[in-house]
């Protein structure tokens, strides 16, 4: 039997998906960022566990912005790791880098699939002059898993976690996204406010750590560990906490706001809303999912999907390469 393999490089965790010929799962598996750069768990133990590698056809990878790529590219045409600068994109652990550099020692076939930047000839070119980078490259991945879901071909997505991308697809081609630190909260990560600008002209803080808590935690003024701040926010609007419920109403403000922008400047008619992420698959204890649904179903139907999106949507991608022979996904070059 051979596999195929998705991972989703997130902001606190990597995932896994692992599928079979028949595209029937075999495996799901998350390794949090910290510990795997402090050598608390290790990748390839961890799939020995699932797998024999030698069986493995062909892993897809997303990897940080992905923004020095525009092409679906082989891993060993790709250079720099596929991305321009890690500087100034949230908290940098070097757990991704450690797995990067664990699948090229192990010989795994694998591709790296781009990040949605200036550089993307598929992309409206408004938003490629309008915005350096648009969104990394797991939301390729779960765009491609909405798609494939779905059969949408003109559809909005919110993916909403520590950060919220909406990404629009039109004509099955991906045509524009707006990152995390240009438009909706996510839980971490935001855009920069007037005040934080200040802060960095000042010198009182970088950019980078401004981005890093212009999310909904400001808000609710939780200021805790990345991984645990979810769970804070969450806890604090289940005690009827003023700055939990208000943080999660402004979440919902957000998102519905970039979700109606989309949907003003698409080209086509939309034909569903799909919602993904930690954030936008959550139903319970808060339902963010509901929320967002009652003041976007009008536009079109809506879908919520799993908040394993990326990895599968990258698994489902290395299966299409590899067995269906595809040479473009969502309007992205496949290069051989």
């Amino acid at each position: 039997m051979k596999y195929y393999m998705g991972m989703d490089h997130g902001t606190t965790a990597i995932s896994f998906q692992i599928i079979d010929e028949n595209k029937e799962d075999v495996a799901y598996f998350k390794l949090n960022r910290d510990e795997v750069s402090n050598n608390k768990v290790n990748f390839k133990d961890t799939l020995r566990e699932h797998v024999n590698i030698a069986d493995i056809n062909l892993l897809a990878m997303t990897y940080a912005m992905g923004d020095s790529i525009n092409k679906i590219t082989p891993l060993e045409k790709v250079k720099d790791r596929g991305i321009l600068s890690i500087n100034g994109a949230g908290k940098v652990t070097g757990g991704g880098s450690k797995i990067y550099e664990e699948i090229l020692s192990l010989k795994i076939p694998s591709i790296l699939i781009p990040g949605l930047h200036k550089d993307c000839e598929f992309m409206d070119e408004r938003f490629r002059a309008s915005y350096s980078h648009c969104a990394s490259s797991e939301k390729v991945s779960l765009t491609y898993y909405a798609y494939t879901m779905t059969g949408w071909k003109n559809m909005i997505i919110a993916d909403i976690s520590s950060n919220t991308v909406c990404i629009l697809v039109e004509d099955g081609i991906i045509k524009g996204a707006l990152d995390a630190c240009i438009g909706a909260m996510g839980f971490i990560h935001g855009p920069l406010d007037l005040s934080m600008i200040r802060e960095i002209d000042e010198g009182k803080k970088t950019a980078n750590e401004c981005f890093s808590h212009a999310g909904i935690s400001k808000i609710a003024k939780v200021d805790t560990k990345i991984n645990n701040v979810k769970d804070e926010i969450i806890k604090k609007a289940l005690n009827n906490d003023k700055n939990g419920r208000l943080a999660i109403d402004s979440l919902v403000m957000s998102v519905v706001m970039e979700i109606y922008g989309l949907y003003g400047i698409a080209e086509n008619n939309i034909d569903g809303i799909v919602l993904t992420g930690s954030g936008g698959t959550m139903n319970n204890p808060v339902d963010i999912s509901g929320m967002i649904k009652e003041k976007v179903e009008k536009i079109a139907p809506v879908k919520v999907l799993t908040d394993k999106s990326g990895a599968i949507g990258s698994s489902y991608i290395a299966y299409d390469i590899c067995k269906n022979k595809k040479n473009k996904i969502m309007g992205i070059d496949v290069l051989k």
